[in-house]
């Protein structure tokens, strides 16, 4: 079943979806600004998401699906907004430019659109009103996808972690200390599962599965921050501890995968204990 896809913005995650499906047949366009990194298998399309001019690459053939999974390389408002909201704009105006009207779309967000504090579960169903301008943002952005006259669904990936992503291990090795009351839930990904969810959204929905226009990506066991970082400690042998607790970031939520889950989705990795395994063992 071949299909075209371009991947706009086609970072980490976005490069392993695109070796998903070239594999399995379909012929992948990934556009970013150093196509040099694309891996094999991915036709490279030179372009700038934060230019009005379309890339002289694009091409002209019919495109199946978009995918938009673009990363602010910004970190303040008028970033993300350059990033996300501005970004998907041009590529729609890109689309209408050459008379492509892909079956669907599929914008990558992000579970930062919760504000959830208090350890809630969430699904696709629960209010999504961050008040940082980061989800605002993102949230501005499905609503311009979903908006945006072809079908349409967001995935909300959460933390996203694996080869290359290895923050937390650095952290833990210098003793990383976090509070253990309340617990501080975390929810995370591995880079492939986040890809593989991709993937397998594509390819149902090319099979003629019908879509909802919201999924979270997250695997199987959102888990307080303080037992990953002990399992970790564990696995790494570490003894000592930083002199002060430390945390990076505000916010406790749980994350279902149940809507991706009841479509046949399941992560390769279920747990931290299973993508971390995998990482340390590459290490």
């Amino acid at each position: 079943m071949s299909k075209t896809l371009m991947i706009a913005g086609c970072g980490d995650v976005g490069s392993r979806l695109g070796q998903q499906l070239s594999a399995v047949g379909w012929t992948v366009y990934g556009l970013r600004r150093t196509v040099a990194q694309l891996p094999a298998g991915i036709v490279p399309v030179a372009g700038d998401l934060q230019l009005d001019t379309c890339p002289a690459a694009w091409p002209s053939e019919p495109l199946d699906y978009l995918v938009y999974c673009a990363a602010a390389t910004q970190h303040d408002e008028d970033g993300y907004r350059a990033a996300y909201v501005d970004g998907l704009r041009r590529v729609l105006g890109w689309l209408a430019q050459h008379g492509q009207r892909p079956k669907r779309v599929l914008f990558v967000s992000s579970s930062g659109v919760y504000g959830q504090q208090q350890g809630e579960w969430v699904d696709e169903t629960s209010s999504a009103d961050a008040q940082g301008y980061s989800g605002r943002i993102m949230l501005q952005a499905e609503n311009l996808a979903l908006s945006s006259g072809l079908p349409a669904s967001v995935v909300r990936l959460t933390g996203i972690y694996g080869p290359g992503r290895e923050w937390l291990l650095g952290q833990v090795r210098q003793g990383y200390r976090v509070a253990t009351e309340p617990p501080l839930y975390g929810n995370r990904i591995h880079a492939d599962d986040a890809a593989g969810l991709l993937a397998y959204l594509l390819q149902a929905d090319a099979r003629g599965v019908a879509l909802d226009d919201c999924y979270i990506g997250v695997d199987d066991e959102p888990a307080p921050l303080h037992e990953v970082v002990a399992w970790l400690r564990e696995q790494l042998g570490v003894s000592h501890w930083a002199a002060e607790s430390t945390v990076r970031r505000a916010g406790s939520k749980r994350c279902s995968n149940a809507r991706a889950k009841a479509l046949g989705w399941m992560p390769r990795y279920a747990s931290y204990r299973e993508g971390y395994s995998a990482i340390l063992q590459q290490l």
